[in-house]
């Protein structure tokens, strides 16, 4: 394998034990060998478990946000916000049912809050430039709760194992207490 095919294989198999085992009980030579490499194979990629982890949450986020920006970008400004922010909130459902480590978990090592942190940071800015609203200090409130909804929400939609049925009640209570806090779609 080349360098960038085995860091990417030895990422792909982090992720999928970290999506199974909380941070503090995930074991890199469970990782090293998922991935077909030895464990100071993993160590040369990634300095540490904690880089290792981090990278697999900034990778993941990294996508999120992509994602997310390739959504909101691929329909018309004249699109109404609240169409905007529902497909944005989909991309987002999609990206979770598929990698749970988009989720903060138990114990995670200070760089990958400092990941998240940033992630949320520039969705609040995604949503400030969909919304149209400048740093008004309530409606800056209002996005930052608003972020901390949707990773609470979106938690608890996939430790109910992502039911369907409930994806679009979600949704809709993601607009409505976006549209709530905000005071108005037209601020």
């Amino acid at each position: 394998m080349s360098t960038t095919e085995r860091r990417a294989a030895i990422l792909e198999a982090a992720r999928a034990h970290f999506a199974t085992t909380d941070y503090p009980a995930a074991s890199v030579p469970t990782i090293a060998a998922a991935s077909g490499s030895s464990q100071s194979l993993v160590f040369h990629y990634f300095s540490s478990k904690a880089d290792l982890y981090a990278s697999v949450v900034e990778d993941s986020l990294r996508s999120l946000l992509d994602a997310r920006l390739t959504a909101v970008t691929a329909l018309n400004p004249g699109h109404p916000v609240r169409e905007r922010i529902s497909h944005l909130l989909q991309v987002h459902l999609d990206a979770l049912q598929k990698d749970p480590t988009l989720l903060p978990g138990v114990g995670e090592p200070e760089s990958a809050l400092t990941h998240r942190h940033a992630a949320d940071t520039e969705l609040v800015g995604q949503l400030r430039e969909i919304i149209g609203i400048g740093d008004f200090p309530r409606h800056t409130w209002a996005l930052w709760g608003w972020v901390g909804f949707l990773d609470h929400a979106g938690r608890h939609w996939v430790e109910l194992g992502c039911p369907q049925d409930q994806r679009w009640p979600l949704i809709e209570a993601a607009l409505g207490a976006l549209e709530g806090a905000l005071g108005d779609w037209a601020v």
